[in-house]
């Protein structure tokens, strides 16, 4: 069992305190947008088993049947299959969907044959993998995802009054539902870009004056003035997640984070194609291959058992489970089947392994390898993200 020494990612978007509060230090004043867990070769998790430290990355590499077991290696290869993160939203990301499996092998082996470099600020895959991901609130977590209902969005348009959005309204009307979406995304993602940030303005000044359920659009208005991705987002349903409830992003759904703090399991994978609300590449033609246009409510999922409260989702990279220990509860015993890596969020629990112990503390986290018995104790609540095999 390791303590992990993590990186934390200063994007943009970032909130300046959440993160730093969780970890109980001093905010820089920079934004501290992701904590990364794992050992995804971006920023991999560090760890020292006595020779100082080194990337967990490195050692998995070194004996990944000793570090993962046999079966996560056999089913998933020679690389820890998820990517753990503490994730602290101040300001909106950018609007995004993830390929599955077979589009980002496509994908990455074009930009290979092309030459494309890996740090090329055009490139779209950055590897052949998949990015599923699970979000999980800390805090009140506002978010969008999937695309609403057309007719609905075709409602909420015709109330802005904008005289520019009226074609828009009647395409939604016109068309079978994923004919609808795919054509209004396509025109607005292609239109000429001072005509669109005139409709944006205009519609910015309507989702302010309204308010109500225009609310998180009027604030990616304020945070992205004149960016054809605040009419894009207007076709996404907003969610609102309390803490403790989670959402799953499938391949080709677009979304975006608003505000607020969670943890987000995920494949190991960065690939990410944007719809807008940023200042980097936008692939429409490629957006539009991976994107699925079906209209449908998000689910907002919570964890289910007793002890041990699971987060369901249909892919095997990852599982993240919560553990909530009282005052006085038993131990709890972890499955050594598969590698783990274990969060804390609150509280100070103890985590023992066959040969260390660690006390935790909110943002502190252990990487406990397959094959190794761990027991938690004390009183606290700790996210575990293991693999299923």
């Amino acid at each position: 069992m390791d303590r992990l020494s993590n990186t934390v990612r200063p994007y943009a978007w970032g909130s300046p305190t959440a993160i730093p509060e969780l970890l109980g230090v001093t905010p820089t004043g920079e934004p501290q947008a992701e904590l990364w867990m794992g050992a995804h070769p971006g920023a991999p998790s560090r760890v020292d088993r006595g020779r100082g430290e080194t990337a967990l990355s490195e050692l998995i590499a070194a004996d990944p049947e000793r570090e993962l077991g046999a079966e996560a290696v056999a089913r998933f290869g020679p690389r820890l299959p998820f990517l753990f993160k503490v994730l602290a939203a101040g300001a909106p990301l950018s609007l995004q969907v993830h390929p599955d499996l077979t589009q980002a092998r496509e994908g990455f082996a074009e930009e290979e044959r092309r030459g494309v470099p890996l740090d090329a600020p055009h490139r779209n895959y950055k590897d052949a993998n998949h990015k599923p991901e699970l979000v999980c609130a800390l805090t009140p977590f506002d978010g969008l995802c999937g695309f609403r209902d057309p007719l609905r969005t075709a409602d909420l348009f015709a109330a802005l009054e904008v005289d520019s959005l009226k074609p828009y309204v009647d395409l939604l009307h016109a068309h079978p539902e994923d004919a609808a979406l795919r054509e209004v995304l396509t025109a607005v993602l292609t239109a000429d870009r001072a005509e669109m940030a005139h409709t944006v303005a205009e519609a910015s000044a309507a989702v302010e004056r309204l308010g109500g359920e225009y609310a998180p659009y009027a604030k990616l208005a304020h945070h992205y003035p004149g960016d054809p991705g605040v009419i894009a987002a207007m076709l996404l349903n907003h969610v609102r997640l309390q803490p403790g409830e989670a959402m799953f992003l499938g391949a080709g759904i677009p979304h975006a984070y608003l505000d607020g703090m969670g943890v987000e399991l995920m494949a190991n994978s960065d690939n990410v194609l944007r719809c807008g609300l940023t200042p980097k590449h936008v692939d429409v033609p490629e957006l539009l291959r991976v994107t699925r246009f079906e209209a449908g409510d998000p689910a907002v999922l919570r964890p289910e058992g007793n002890g041990e409260e699971v987060y369901d989702t249909p892919i095997d990279e990852f599982r993240l489970s919560r553990l909530v220990l009282a005052p006085g509860s038993a131990p709890r015993q972890l499955p050594a089947v598969t590698p783990q890596i274990l969060l804390c969020t609150a509280g100070a629990p103890v985590v023992r392994g066959e040969s260390a112990e660690e006390v935790l503390g909110p943002g502190r986290s252990v990487f406990v390898p397959a094959g190794e018995k761990a027991e938690l104790s004390g009183t606290g609540t700790v996210f575990r993200a293991t693999v299923v095999v």
